[in-house]
């Protein structure tokens, strides 16, 4: 079953007044356009990572599809259903940390928790859920005392905890130092693995894609159309310097332009 459904996404930023930022450039004017008729479906329980260059309009397009922005033109179906705003059934982790400073790991976690009625039960399964991503221990700590990573393992649970239907990431690791971000990809692997949720990731990282991508949709630069559909059909983990996950990185590679970075 396909979840997720692109069907010719065009997007034009716009000045505040709702002119174009270029006199006389009409609504598909290569000047304008941000997404070029972006098309692709994602199968429910899949891992699709979206990879393309920094300003190519990633970001952009998953706020489209996650329904806090609205396409130009085209549409976007989830489960046969056109967006036309966030779903709740939804959950979205920005680039930005999301935490609210005031409260600890736990009272943190427990916002995603609220369908649970019964407070002991609520305690019980955040509880449950800091441990899932190796926060034992650190439930009454408050964001500043946390690293980056910690503070992302806490966002993490806090949007698993509601059982969301798709989880949208947009370069979540992208602040963190690299050890970090490798123990975050063996993380999210074993998470995607354990709960089967749809994941859409953005990244502008192409080795991460392939650690983690059941599916990679790579973006050419703006405006971006887009380029290439990979299927991965490889389990974990993956060592991407042998094989065909090696060829298959030099392709990927030769299709974004990096010649001379292997």
């Amino acid at each position: 079953m396909n979840q997720v459904e692109a069907a010719g996404i065009y997007k034009v930023y716009r000045e505040r007044r709702g002119r174009p930022r270029s006199p006389g450039c009409c609504i598909f004017s290569e000047r304008c356009l941000v997404l070029k008729n972006i098309a692709f479906s994602i199968d429910e329980g899949s891992f699709t990572c979206f990879l393309g260059p920094s300003g190519c309009g990633k970001s952009t397009l998953l706020r489209i599809i996650a329904g806090f922005d609205r396409p130009t033109d085209g549409r976007v179906l989830i489960n046969g259903l056109e967006v036309t705003a966030p779903s709740p059934e939804h959950v979205f982790i920005f680039q930005e940390d999301g935490l609210f400073p005031w409260m600890t790991a736990l009272e943190n976690v427990s916002i995603g928790a609220r369908h649970i009625s019964n407070p002991d039960e609520k305690i019980s399964e955040v509880l449950e859920y800091l441990d899932l991503v190796g926060l034992k221990g650190f439930e009454d700590y408050y964001p500043h005392e946390l690293s980056g990573g910690m503070r992302r393992r806490a966002e993490v649970a806090r949007a698993l905890i509601t059982n969301p239907g798709i989880l949208f990431m947009d370069e979540p690791f992208g602040a963190l130092d690299f050890v970090t971000r490798m123990q975050m990809r063996e993380e999210m692997v074993n998470v995607h693995e354990m709960f089967e949720s749809t994941i859409l990731f953005i990244t502008h990282d192409i080795d991460e894609a392939l650690h983690l991508g059941d599916q990679i949709i790579i973006l050419g630069e703006r405006p971006s159309t887009v380029k290439s559909v990979i299927t991965l059909p490889f389990g974990h983990p993956r060592d991407i310097s042998r094989g065909e996950l090696a060829d298959l990185r030099k392709e990927i590679y030769f299709l974004m332009g990096l010649h001379t970075a292997l």
